[in-house]
């Protein structure tokens, strides 16, 4: 297509405006809405499949049309009453800097291709270590999420773990290299087994260390584990386990792994940044100490999907792992280059709303929503907790909870399906959303609480839920009027 012309400069312009206003109807309406999504299957599949159009719509039918339909498809996840696998809610700035990363539409691979995005990220990298008191001179990477910070961490362990053996993994690739091993707590997320595939080192490569009764690595087992082999080794700890938020004894932990040659990572995805809290810093005690690190900042700093960190001690290994050259790639020797430290070249500005969160909270507010969220947690699962039929399996330490529902009598398989049900029929109520996991071969609901949103009137409403469902006959009925998106 040729330039706009101006109607379709206006088609855009008012386009651009129903996007906004079906923007600020979604926000606005996310403590009346149902959290839950509405639409069944065949209602999205009727809105959305079909063969493609041979003619296309203006900007404004799309715009009107995705805001109308979509919008019963979507869970309230930015609400304050989403309380299911760990996903925070957009600070007001760091969204509104993320529809500006969208509008100036820059590929912030290298300070060439976007200067203001290679500073305003490098700040943001720099606001991060500070805030989560992490060496200083370490190197960072925004990615997509923890999965990708995970790889981009592990891959500059590879590539130092291999070197110290005489090995350039970066020429040489994996054929015919020194083995590696990867011990794990039983406790990991699934990113770090996708991260180690991912890199070839493969899934056999990894030892399952058993935690202790409070989901830790115990010296013991870490000790018996490190001593059984000779092989190059990552260790890879928890910052914060998702089922219970369980952080491992990192001090003693980190010291041993390094005694043994051993690279130690750590997966905080939630809980790294339980650092910002003077209340729950302790739990982190030592972690400052490890190799690398993976966070998310779609998490507990509030900014708009997609965006992980990854920091790496070792510069060096973390810049050998991800750097490549080309010579249509304008590389700069006055600022960063992005691409020198991620594993993207097409990327967006993603440092930008990190900017953004870490502007509006400054580190008082990171605090206070570190602690009012861990807060509201402990009330959710406590307030549940007491309701018939309830049982707290695990009680939180920082944000993340679990309870588990039974009936008198029932087998342990007939109260993980009840337990199931129950999280469905609170879930159903459009007054709060949880989801479950298996934990200790149990099914249970997590309570996770990592939005900014979330008050103490939503916790007030989610035991309300839960109430409604274990004890219909005394509970006052939740008539919840599922309120629509405004009609663009």
């Amino acid at each position: 297509m040729g330039k706009y012309t101006a109607r379709g400069t206006h088609s855009m312009n008012t386009a651009l405006d129903l996007a906004y206003r079906a923007a600020r109807a979604w926000i606005d309406g996310l403590d009346e809405r149902s959290v839950a999504a509405t639409a069944s299957l065949m209602d999205l599949k009727r809105s959305f499949a079909g063969p493609l159009p041979y003619e296309g719509s203006s900007a404004e039918e799309v715009v009107q049309a995705l805001a109308r339909d979509a919008g019963p498809g979507m869970h309230g996840s930015a609400g304050g009453r989403f309380f299911a696998w760990v996903i925070g809610g957009g600070l007001e700035s760091a969204l509104a800097a993320d529809w500006l990363v969208t509008t100036w539409d820059q590929n912030a691979t290298v300070y060439a291709s976007s200067p203001a995005s290679a500073v305003i990220e490098e700040t943001a990298g720099e606001w991060i270590k500070e805030l989560l008191d992490l060496p200083r001179d370490a190197s960072f990477a925004f990615t997509s999420g923890c999965q990708m910070a995970h790889m981009t961490s592990l891959a500059a362990a590879r590539a130092a773990l291999l070197r110290r053996v005489g090995w350039n993994v970066e020429e040489d690739g994996l054929v015919g290299a020194p083995g590696i091993r990867v011990l794990t707590s039983d406790q990991r997320h699934v990113t770090v087994d996708r991260a180690v595939r991912f890199l070839g080192i493969g899934r056999k490569a990894i030892d399952q260390l058993k935690t202790d009764g409070d989901g830790r690595v115990s010296p013991a087992v870490l000790d018996g584990a490190l001593s059984d082999s000779s092989t190059p080794t990552m260790l890879v700890l928890n910052a914060a386990d998702l089922n219970i938020g369980a952080c491992d004894a990192f001090r003693e932990l980190i010291s041993m792994a390094h005694s043994a040659g051993a690279w130690v990572h750590i997966d905080g995805a939630f809980g790294l940044f339980a650092r910002a809290s003077r209340t729950y810093r302790h739990l982190l005690d030592g972690v400052e100490l490890a190799d690398s690190w993976a966070t998310d900042g779609h998490k507990w700093l509030n900014v708009p999907f997609d965006c992980g960190i990854a920091i790496v001690a070792d510069r060096e290994a973390h810049r050998t792992a991800m750097t490549s050259s080309a010579s249509y790639v304008a590389p700069t020797t006055i600022a960063r280059d992005q691409s020198d430290w991620n594993p993207e070249y097409s990327r967006r500005a993603r440092g930008v709303p990190a900017y953004a969160a870490l502007k509006q909270l400054g580190r008082s507010g990171m605090e206070a929503l570190v602690d009012r969220c861990c807060a509201h947690c402990a009330s959710i699962v406590e307030g549940i907790g007491e309701l018939p039929g309830a049982e707290i399996l695990a009680r939180p330490t920082l944000n993340q909870g679990l309870l588990r529902f039974t009936r008198p009598g029932a087998s342990p398989a007939e109260n993980d399906a009840f337990t199931d049900e129950t999280i469905q029929k609170i879930n159903a109520t459009g007054e709060a959303f949880f989801s479950g996991t298996t934990w200790r071969n149990l099914r249970a609901m997590r309570v996770s609480v990592v939005n900014w949103r979330t008050s103490e009137q939503d916790v007030k409403r989610a035991i309300a839920a839960a109430t409604s469902v274990l004890t219909p006959e005394v509970a006052v009925p939740i008539g919840l009027e599922v309120a629509p998106l405004a009609n663009t």
